[in-house]
C-alpha cells in the first residue's frame, strides 16, 4: 500500500517539521502571556516548562482575553478564600436567605461524573464566572486533590472545608424553581441569596432558559450559585444576547475557547508533571511524528475487541496516519525510509496497545517507516472517585495533547480535553452500529472544541431551537448528533 503524501499532510493541525518541541525558544514560556508571571517556579514546574513540550500554537489569545484574565485574577485575589470579603459574604449568607447584597459574588463548581466531564464543565464554569464577575471556587473531593496547580496567583481556587453550605445543599432553592415562579408571576419577586444550578447529562431541562437574558438578569441578583455540571455548556453562553459582544472580543476564533482557557486553568501538578515529562522524553521526544490513539469502549461486554482493532487500523491506514505492513522480506525495506513514528495508545484495555505493538514488531511497513507503540497504563475499568486513577488519566490526557495527530473515540470527554489542549482537530472513530464498522471508519473533525452533548431544546419563547440556522455560531457535533459545538464564522 503506497503512501499518499497529500492525505498525510492533512492528518494534523501542524507538524513538527523534523524537530522536537524541546528545541523551542524561551519566547513562548508563558503561552502568549495568557498565563500570569506572578508565580513561584518551583511550586508548579509545568507552568514554566510545558511550552517546551507543546508545539507552538497558531492560535494566539486576543489582547482582550488576556486583559479579562488579569482582571479576573485581581477579583479572585480580593474575594477568594480567606479574604475579608469572602468571610463577610459567608456570614451574610448564613444570616439571610433572600435579597442579599454583597461585595463579591461566587460560583461554586461541584463535581459530577469522570475526569473528562469534570474538566470540560470547569472550563465552562470559569468562562461564566468571567462573564458575570463571579469568583470561581471548586469543590474537590479526594479523587481530585493534587492533579492541578493553582491557576490564580496569590490565591486559591479550592473551596474551604468550612464552606457554609457543604452539608446542606439540598436545603437551598433551585434555579428551575426560581425561573418557573418568575415566568408564572412576573412581578417583583424575592431573590434567594443562594441557588443550586444543574447542567448535567440527565437532559431533564434543569437549565431551561439558562441562555435567556431574563434568566441571566435574575441570576445576577443571586450572590452564590452552586453549580453541579458535567457538560461543556459554553455554546449556551454564546446564545445569551448580553454576552455576545464580550465573547466576540475575547474569542475572535470561536473554536479556541477551551484551547485557551484549558491551558490557563489546567497545569499538571509537580506530582503529575514528573511522569508526563519523563514519559515524553523517554518514548516520544525523538520521534519524527507523534500519533495519539484514544480508544474508549463504552460497552466492552458487547463490543468485540477485534472489531474495534479493525476499525482503528482501517482509519489510520486509510488516511495515512499509520503505514500498512507487508509480508515481503524485510531486507527490502530496512533502509527505504528511516522515519520514526511513535504511537501513544490511551485505553483502559491493554489489548489495543499490545496488538498494535506486535503488528509493527513482527512485520515491516510498506513505507519503511519505523513504528513504536507505547501504552502508559491499562486500568481495565473506569474508576470513579479514585485519585490514582485520575492522576493516570490526567497524565495520558496531557500526553495525548502533545501529539501531532490524534485519533479519538466518539462522545469521549477524555478525548475532547486532549484535542482542545493540543489545538488539534482529531480523526473521530465512528460509533459502531450493531458491532458493524461505519464506512468510512472515521472522520476528521471541523473544530477542536468539545461537544456540548445536551444543549437546550427550547428557546426563550419556548419554541424548538433550530441549530441548523445561521443564527447560531455552532453546528451539530460529528460524533453525537444531538450535540452542538462552536465553529468559526468563516467555516
Amino acid at each position: 500500500m503506497s503512501k499518499s503524501t497529500g492525505s498525510k499532510n492533512n492528518s494534523s493541525t501542524s507538524s513538527t517539521e523534523g524537530s522536537s518541541p524541546l528545541t523551542r525558544s524561551h519566547a513562548d514560556k508563558l503561552d502568549g502571556s495568557i498565563i500570569s508571571s506572578g508565580f513561584d517556579e518551583g511550586s508548579c514546574l509545568s507552568r514554566f516548562q510545558s511550552y517546551l513540550y507543546h508545539k507552538t500554537s497558531p492560535h494566539k489569545p486576543s489582547p482582550y482575553l488576556i486583559s479579562k484574565l488579569r482582571n479576573y485574577e485581581d477579583l479572585h485575589k480580593s474575594c477568594g478564600p480567606n479574604t475579608r470579603s469572602y468571610k463577610n459574604t459567608m456570614v451574610m449568607l448564613k444570616r439571610h436567605k433572600t435579597n442579599v447584597t454583597t461585595e463579591c459574588n461566587y460560583i461554586v463548581w461541584t463535581a459530577a461524573n469522570g475526569l473528562g466531564n469534570k474538566m470540560v464543565s470547569m472550563v465552562a464554569a470559569f468562562l461564566y464566572a468571567i462573564l458575570t464577575d463571579r469568583v470561581l471556587l471548586v469543590e474537590f473531593k479526594d479523587d481530585m486533590i493534587g492533579l492541578f496547580c493553582e491557576p490564580f496567583p496569590n490565591s486559591s481556587w479550592i473551596l474551604p472545608n468550612d464552606f457554609a453550605f457543604s452539608n446542606n445543599k439540598g436545603n437551598i432553592g433551585t434555579y428551575e424553581n426560581m425561573v418557573k415562579k418568575h415566568r408564572e408571576n412576573n412581578s417583583k419577586e424575592i431573590i434567594p441569596s443562594a441557588l443550586n444550578l444543574k447542567i448535567q447529562h440527565t437532559h431533564d431541562d434543569h437549565e431551561k432558559f439558562f441562555s435567556c437574558d431574563d434568566s441571566q438578569h435574575l441570576l445576577q441578583k443571586v450572590t452564590l450559585l452552586i453549580l453541579c455540571a458535567d457538560q461543556y455548556f459554553v455554546p449556551s453562553l454564546f446564545m445569551v444576547p448580553s454576552f455576545t459582544q464580550e465573547l466576540s472580543k475575547m474569542f475572535p476564533e470561536k473554536d479556541t475557547v477551551f484551547h485557551h482557557l484549558g491551558r490557563y486553568l489546567f497545569l499538571p501538578s509537580n506530582e503529575v508533571w514528573g511522569p508526563i515529562s519523563r514519559f515524553y522524553q523517554a518514548y516520544l521526544a525523538k520521534a519524527d511524528e507523534r500519533i495519539g490513539l484514544q480508544i474508549r469502549v463504552f460497552r466492552p461486554d458487547r463490543t468485540p475487541f477485534q472489531t474495534i482493532m479493525n476499525q482503528v487500523l482501517s482509519c489510520t491506514i486509510k488516511y495515512n496516519i499509520l503505514p500498512n505492513i507487508t509480508t515481503e522480506d524485510s531486507k527490502y525495506f530496512c533502509w527505504k525510509n528511516q522515519t520514526l513514528k511513535s504511537v501513544l495508545v490511551a485505553s483502559l484495555h491493554p489489548e489495543y496497545g499490545e496488538n498494535l505493538r506486535t503488528m509493527y514488531l513482527t512485520k515491516p511497513t510498506v513505507s519503511g517507516e519505523v513504528v513504536s507503540v507505547y501504552q502508559p497504563s491499562h486500568e481495565e475499568h473506569q474508576k470513579f472517585d479514585d485519585n490514582k486513577h485520575n492522576m493516570k488519566a490526567w497524565t495520558e490526557i496531557y500526553l495525548l495533547s502533545l501529539c501531532d495527530v490524534l485519533v479519538t473515540s466518539s462522545r469521549s470527554t477524555f478525548g475532547y480535553v486532549a484535542q482542545s489542549l493540543g489545538g488539534l482537530k482529531p480523526w473521530i472513530l465512528y460509533k459502531l452500529r450493531n458491532t458493524k464498522i461505519h464506512d468510512p471508519p472515521c472522520v476528521r473533525d471541523f473544530s477542536m472544541e468539545p461537544c456540548f452533548h445536551f444543549p437546550p431544546k427550547l428557546d426563550c419563547m419556548e419554541k424548538p431551537i433550530d441549530y441548523t440556522s445561521k443564527v447560531f455560531p455552532y453546528i451539530r457535533c460529528m460524533d453525537y448528533g444531538r450535540g452542538v459545538k462552536l465553529v468559526n464564522d468563516y467555516q
